[in-house]
């Protein structure tokens, strides 16, 4: 069994996924200690909880210690298994971190995984769905991972109710990712959203991002949706296609934040990343480890975070030597799978 701190690095809760979402593919059962011992509420929450869960249901695992404030899992896998996983997280917890715990682990099934998950689908510190949806799954897609999701209901702190559905395919083709530097942007996608709210608060955000990145004389084509849910909320996801993959940036409305602030912070974090020629952004850097341990490939990123630094030291705990990661925290680097597993 595999023992892993989870208060190593940034000792937040993407150890847990990872860890337990490469126990679930190798079958080779893990012990985590410290669960997020990092954070001022340490221990599992609901959303890593709900995932623990629903990968425990898709790979028939035992699981000990697994209640909310709990800050020691054992977790043993069996078969991962073509199924449906239903997750309703009971709060505003979010979706996509959620989903990054069982993305990796549904592409290993024996058949299709269809998934349904209740929550939050935009809210802090995680990514919004139009990201997942747009920026990470283009990228997957390009290392021969089919999958979908989809958003059915909009779900936003602190009330959640949103709804994601989807689906995943066996991987049988890994194709190694060549992601350095891109050479041109094509065109600027994105979707600005009010739920709640007058339909005037998507218009303005997706305005000012417009505004903001109409200079890289590219089209530009940022879409609005105004919608009903249990609770108010708004938000942005504005992305660059490029000649290799997709750049995203996001921002999230709150109360007494003008829209248009809203739009002009998403535009300047994409502009921000363009900067460094990267073909991968910030926060997709650390979401591709885990999959490109199993494909193989290289590509630069235009941060090397905590989290991607945390990701590979997870990865590397299961299954040796994969990665070479070429420069600091903080600033553009190269990450290579040196052998592929």
């Amino acid at each position: 069994m595999i023992t892993i701190d989870g208060s190593y690095g940034e000792g937040g809760g993407q150890i847990l996924r990872t860890a337990v979402a490469l126990s679930a593919i190798t079958k080779e059962p893990v012990r985590i200690i410290n669960i997020r011992a990092n954070r001022p509420n340490p221990g599992l929450r609901p959303q890593h909880l709900n995932g623990i869960l629903a990968l425990k249901e898709l790979a028939n695992a035992d699981v000990r210690g697994a209640h909310v404030g709990s800050k020691e899992l054992i977790f043993i896998p069996r078969e991962i298994e073509a199924k449906k996983i239903i997750v309703n997280i009971g709060t505003a917890g979010s979706i996509t971190l959620v989903l990054q715990a069982l993305l990796p682990a549904m592409v290993f099934a024996n058949g299709r995984v269809d998934f349904k998950i209740t929550g939050g689908t935009d809210v802090s510190w995680s990514p919004p769905v139009d990201y997942l949806a747009n920026v990470t799954l283009f990228a997957l897609r390009k290392i021969g991972i089919r999958a979908e999701i989809v958003l059915k209901r909009r779900g936003h702190y602190p009330k959640g109710g949103g709804l994601v559905e989807g689906y995943t395919e066996p991987w049988r083709e890994k194709n190694s990712l060549i992601a350095n530097e891109y050479s041109k942007v094509l065109k600027i996608g994105g979707i600005s959203h009010a739920t709640n709210l007058p339909a005037h608060v998507a218009e303005r955000q997706a305005r000012a991002a417009r505004e903001e990145l109409q200079h890289l004389n590219v089209p530009i084509e940022i879409k609005t949706e105004v919608s009903k849910s249990i609770g108010p909320g708004s938000g942005i996801v504005v992305w660059a296609e490029t000649d290799c993959l997709r750049i995203g940036g996001d921002a999230l409305g709150k109360k007494g934040k003008p829209a248009e602030i809203v739009g002009k912070e998403a535009a300047q974090e994409l502009l921000e990343q363009l900067k460094t020629r990267a073909c991968v952004d910030k926060f997709l850097g650390d979401q591709l480890i885990p999959f490109l341990a199993f494909s193989g490939g290289e590509f630069k990123v235009a941060e090397i975070t905590n989290h991607l630094i945390t990701n590979v030291w997870v990865v590397e705990n299961f299954l040796g030597k994969i990665f070479d990661v070429d420069g600091e925290v903080g600033k553009p680097g190269k990450v290579k799978v040196v052998k592929r597993w």
